[in-house]
């Protein structure tokens, strides 16, 4: 017996699970992290559409395309290993 090839995958493996006035929560596969307004300022004026649509790109950056963003998933790991944070304009 042949199994049939498997469909394209309807999940995601991210998540923005909810949004408040302090920042962002999400999971990334089976890991959750929150990013804070504080740190990552460029999020709070975000579309809540413009949030959710994030894309994972070779298992290790998130890119969210329409905010011209990109951070490395080792730097919300390791956040003291990237001590420099841009500001808002």
């Amino acid at each position: 017996m042949k199994l049939k090839k498997r469909g394209k995958s309807t999940s995601s493996p991210i998540e923005i699970t909810h949004c408040s006035s302090h920042g962002i929560w999400m999971f990334v596969g089976d890991r959750e992290f929150f990013l804070d307004f504080e740190t990552f300022p460029w999020f709070e004026t975000a579309s809540l559409k413009d949030l959710m649509n994030v894309k994972l790109l070779h298992h290790r950056f998130l890119h969210w395309e329409k905010l011209d963003l990109d951070l490395e998933l080792e730097s919300l790991d390791h956040p003291e290993r990237y001590p420099l944070v841009s500001k808002a304009c």
